[in-house]
């Protein structure tokens, strides 16, 4: 059985609250042996209970759970040096998402890393995601949310979590799992919204993120949400979207200004930004300048929004 879409994740949890969904889908995804089977049944019962949650279930050693991310990895039969791949996850998960960023965080040449990056792709453990402005480069995402959890907050601290400390492990870990693992998960669930919506005008035909280049300040824009509609031979290709994704930060007009600037940097590209659709995504909520703006097309993206 695949694993549940977000929507369908959350439904299948009981779980009403949007930033709570987000939360729980970024520790298990949507594999629904996880709800009832690794869990004992145990769901969090509000957002208030969402830390106890994860140390009595995910980070408990009495608990299917705690292990299963290890054994996700162990009973790949490719996988003949475990330490390699975990490095390579591990460099995944702390933000190093390119080949050449996973093989400067692990001390690797970028060549060495192809087979372990194709052996853990084939698995569907990683996921390689085209940038839509840069043709022919990627990013590496991992595909199974409680592998993310596992690398960000488990790996490094095995002997104390054994020793059934989870609670001060939980404490100190927190701040990485809300930066490294919810904040690429929120923005991967805003691309799965785009794909499914309309809100654009139309259903889009490409959906992932990109980097463009800024010369003039010589700098670069990361651009989490790309909304591409279907290519019209002999015409530049329509951009129906560019978003920002954050998770637990007030967004502001600042925000809107580099999305603002990109789409005007892929306009001189030759792309067809006339009818972009500037959007913001968070999980945190939006200032009063931004909430105000009126000069362009703009959608304030929040996570009830996406999970209606």
């Amino acid at each position: 059985m695949h694993p549940f879409r977000y929507r369908d994740a959350a439904r299948f949890w009981d779980i009403t609250d949007p930033a709570l969904a987000v939360l729980v889908h970024a520790v298990v995804g949507g594999t629904p042996a996880y709800r009832r089977e690794f869990t004992r049944g145990d769901a969090p019962a509000g957002a208030h209970d969402f830390d106890a949650w994860v140390v009595r279930t995910v980070l408990n050693p009495q608990t299917p759970l705690f292990r299963e991310a290890r054994y996700l990895l162990a009973e790949e039969s490719d996988i003949r040096d475990p330490a390699i791949y975990h490095s390579v996850l591990a460099a995944i998960a702390s933000g190093n998402r390119t080949n050449g960023g996973i093989a400067s965080y692990i001390g690797r040449r970028s060549d060495e890393l192809t087979h372990p990056l194709n052996v853990l792709e084939d698995s569907g453990l990683v996921v390689r995601e085209p940038d839509l402005i840069r043709r022919g480069r990627a990013n590496y995402r991992i595909a199974e949310p409680l592998i993310a959890f596992y690398e960000a907050t488990m790996r490094r601290r095995w002997p104390e979590l054994e020793a059934g400390r989870a609670e001060a492990v939980w404490r100190s870990s927190r701040p990485a799992f809300l930066s490294q693992v919810v904040g690429p998960h929120f923005e991967a669930l805003c691309r799965e919204f785009a794909v499914s919506t309309d809100v654009f005008g139309e259903l889009p035909a490409e959906v992932g993120a990109g980097v463009i280049n800024d010369t003039a300040k010589r700098g670069q824009i990361e651009i989490d949400v790309i909304v591409l509609a279907a290519p019209d031979p002999g015409q530049p290709r329509r951009i129906l979207s560019l978003g920002e994704a954050k998770w637990g930060t007030v967004m502001g007009s600042e925000h809107l200004d580099r999305l603002a600037r990109a789409r005007d940097l892929l306009a001189v590209k030759g792309f067809d930004t006339r009818h972009t659709i500037l959007a913001c995504y968070s999980g945190a909520g939006f200032a009063d300048d931004l909430r105000e703006f009126k000069r362009a097309p703009v959608r304030l993206i929040t996570p009830g929004q996406m999970y209606e």
